[in-house]
């Protein structure tokens, strides 16, 4: 993990930036601005992420490939983070590095009234993506445990049931071959300050700001032990959480673009083999 001053070599970064199980989690040990590995200057992490796009390129129509062939396996990329730390940047930047034919993205907001009417897992289950498919969250279940704990929307007893319930939901994930990468993007009280500033500062941003935007970060101490919790809790060898340092946005795309690499990589997905007699079509077109 990336704890302020701390750094390994030849360590996978997904074992770095990793919350171990278990453990408690204070998120002020984390530098947000720190570089546990990897590229140290901007230009060589951006030129690294370009060209971790030509691999993640080919593992992606690898794995939606194998699942013509029966491979029932998928990545389920789950971003979380404190206003303006990055979750649409990650999308437009590392997803767009994929087929966008082979993700499903989905951005959960407010539940509607059809939602509240179900249990709050309800409308992640819809979303999830189909076998050969990444899927991409930008926010999450983990709301129901976050801005409904610091808004008080729920009584505590039945929010901390929820922590168990969506360890088992993940567990039942991961077992039906689902890759469950979750990734909280670590920026500082003072970097959300100079980021909301930017988009109050430039009119092209203002569609980007809401006043709420001030609201919710008055209560950016409370969001900070509902996030420790959450990362304590449901951590786990099935879907572990990872911390990522989000200040620099360049360094956060190549974390998490190195992150899905080392996964795919570690499902390294084969082509499924011809069910037809491949000799036998191509005598036939050479007859034509």
């Amino acid at each position: 993990m990336a704890k302020k001053g701390s750094k390994k070599k030849d360590v996978p970064l997904r074992e770095l930036l990793r919350i171990p199980p278990g453990g408690e989690v204070d998120l002020s040990s984390y530098d947000p601005e720190a570089l546990p590995a990897g590229p140290k200057k901007k230009a060589d992490g951006l030129a690294e992420t370009t060209l971790m796009g030509e691999r993640l390129a080919d593992l992606q129509e690898r794995l939606y490939a194998a699942s013509t062939g029966g491979d029932r396996r998928r990545v389920l990329l789950v971003l979380q983070g404190m206003d303006t730390s990055g979750k649409g940047g990650v999308v437009k930047h590392v997803i767009g590095l994929f087929n966008p034919s082979g993700c499903r993205i989905k951005a959960f907001k407010k539940p509607t009234q059809e939602e509240l009417n179900h249990p709050f897992l309800w409308r992640i289950i819809k979303s999830l993506p189909q076998p050969g498919e990444i899927g991409i969250f930008d926010r999450s279940h983990y709301e129901d445990v976050l801005i409904a704990r610091v808004r008080e929307l729920v009584p505590r007893s039945q929010l901390g049931r929820r922590y168990g319930q969506i360890n088992r939901f993940e567990q039942s994930l991961a077992e039906d071959g689902v890759t469950v990468v979750k990734i909280f993007l670590h920026i500082s009280y003072e970097q959300q300050q100079r980021r909301l500033l930017e988009r109050l500062d430039n009119p092209d941003k203002h569609w980007k700001f809401n006043p709420g935007d001030i609201e919710e970060r008055a209560l950016w101490p409370a969001y900070q032990e509902a996030y420790e919790i959450a990362l304590e809790r449901c951590s786990t060898d099935a879907a572990p959480w990872f911390l990522v340092p989000s200040d620099r946005k360049w360094y956060r795309n190549w974390a998490i673009s190195k992150l899905l690499l080392e996964h795919l990589e570690a499902l390294d997905p084969q082509y499924p083999k011809a069910d037809f007699d491949v000799a036998q079509c191509r005598k036939q077109l050479l007859a034509g």
